[in-house]
């Protein structure tokens, strides 16, 4: 197999499109997989992905762009991808998007370390990197609860390379663990989820991860029913990471300018609007410490949030929301020079900050009556204009009382808006490095501080366990 740095070379020199750029990813993968107490599977991948971008102009402002993507590994493809990117090409209709291409003079490369290393070789992994897990976990497979999980390590090798001279290169690693406990049987089966994002392992606390287990499944030992209705609720971080992504994902500036998001209002948008006086601030930013990503584009393909004509655009921080007040949206550069707007990059991490140092137990021990949640899954938007989303609650809805957790009550169906609860919330706590259950699989890196809603929406009671 060819080294990567040697693909988009060849595939550049190979080029007869006007400009072309090439995006080359090598991906290592392990994984562990248990079930019932015991392990089941474990297993790594090797895998590469590349792609050619190739442009036609008429024009500075006027291209038309055909993009193709493989996963061969032969370099007698080569030339055949790029062909085919050229024929995509020159039948497309005009790019909405179309730009100049970066040059390396118009990058700010402040960002340099040894992940931007060009010729360096795609990092690895095996499961090797499990081997403390594996020990720590076999102890909680001593113990009467069943437990079930899965472990998840990437090592993503990312080239990309463009016909203006631009060469940019990252490593990212991206890991997780997830373990569902389960005690009893039948109409008196407990369950409850913990999970955890990580880059190496080595920061995984699993004997803090099942005693928090544990401390969830003992809460079910009393069980209490209660109906649909509005109930103090105490969100977890994982559960506001799973609603502020989807919130995130909605804020393009394009849809908004076009009246199509809830950031929309007439004439214009809402940033500038204040949601909360509790001081939220909702931010990316690709040097997070420890929710480090990728800090520029790399993209095969154009989408209302990426443009192919920004690849190797620098990402830096952007607040999203900054104490109370709706602050940016998602703005390629051909979007912000279409509206007048600042050029803006989605993110691949969140982070909201702005509470108090209220832990999740000194927010339980300050509550008189409400719920406390754990997870929220089977996630769906309602209405895009308000950006209502319903969904159901899963492993684990308590009952708090006097300070106290005293039962563990059925599940609901919720039916609610970030941006609603962002308006409602009476309290916020310390923020914390969390993993989101519903888009684990999407999205990893984001620190949240568990919230108090006065009045959250559980729309139905659901049998969900």
């Amino acid at each position: 197999m060819l080294p990567a740095p040697e693909v988009v070379e060849r595939a550049l020199r190979s080029s007869r499109a006007d400009e072309a750029i090439v995006l080359v990813t090598d991906a290592h993968e392990a994984s562990l997989r248990w079930a019932g107490n015991s392990m089941t599977t474990n297993g790594s991948a090797v895998a590469r992905d590349w792609a050619v971008v190739s442009v036609f102009r008429d024009g500075p402002h006027t291209a038309r762009v055909g993009s193709v993507s493989s996963t061969s590994v032969d370099p007698a493809d080569i030339e055949a991808v790029v062909r085919a990117s050229e024929d995509a090409a020159r039948t497309a209709e005009p790019a909405r998007d179309a730009m100049p291409l970066l040059s390396p003079d118009a990058v700010d490369d402040d960002t340099l370390d040894r992940r931007l290393d060009w010729a360096g070789a795609p990092a690895t992994t095996d499961i090797g990197v499990f081997t403390t897990l594996a020990s720590d976990l076999a102890t909680g497979f001593d113990g009467a609860d069943r437990l079930y999980g899965f472990a998840h390590h990437q090592m993503h090798s990312s080239w990309l390379g463009t016909s203006t001279g631009l060469r940019r290169r990252w490593v990212q690693p991206t890991g997780s663990i997830e373990i569902n406990g389960k005690r009893g049987a039948g109409g008196e089966l407990a369950s409850a989820w913990v999970g955890a994002g990580t880059t190496d392992f080595t920061d995984v606390d699993t004997p803090g991860l099942l005693a928090e287990l544990s401390r969830r499944l003992d809460w079910s030992k009393r069980r209490v029913e209660l109906p649909a209705g509005r109930y103090e609720t105490l969100l977890p971080p994982s559960a506001v990471a799973d609603l502020m992504i989807y919130m995130a994902w909605t804020m393009e500036g394009r849809g908004t300018h076009e009246g199509h998001t809830a950031f929309s209002r007439a004439g214009g948008t809402r940033i500038g609007e204040r949601l909360t006086d509790i001081p939220l601030t909702l931010y990316s930013d690709p040097s997070a410490a420890g929710l480090e990503y990728r800090p520029f584009v790399a993209t095969p393909s154009s989408s209302e949030s990426l443009s192919v004509f920004d690849n190797g655009l620098t990402a830096r921080r952007t607040d999203w929301i900054g104490e109370g007040v709706i602050e940016s949206l998602v703005y390629p550069r051909a979007t912000a020079a279409e509206f007048d707007a600042p050029v803006t990059l989605p993110g691949e991490n969140l982070l909201m900050t702005g509470g108090s140092a209220a832990t999740l137990p000194d927010m339980i021990a300050a509550t008189e009556r409400g719920l406390l949640l754990t997870c929220l899954w089977y996630i769906r938007e309602v209405d895009p204009a308000t950006l209502l989303l319903t969904g159901l609650t899963r492993d684990g809805v308590y009952l708090v009382e006097n300070g106290e957790v005293t039962a563990a009550v059925n599940n609901f169906r919720f039916n609610e808006s970030p941006l609603d609860l962002l308006r409602r919330v009476t309290e916020a706590g310390r923020t914390d490095i969390t993993l989101p259950r519903e888009w684990k699989d999407w999205f990893t890196r984001t620190a949240m501080p568990p919230l108090r809603i006065p009045d959250f929406h559980m729309s139905s009671v659901s049998q969900a366990t």
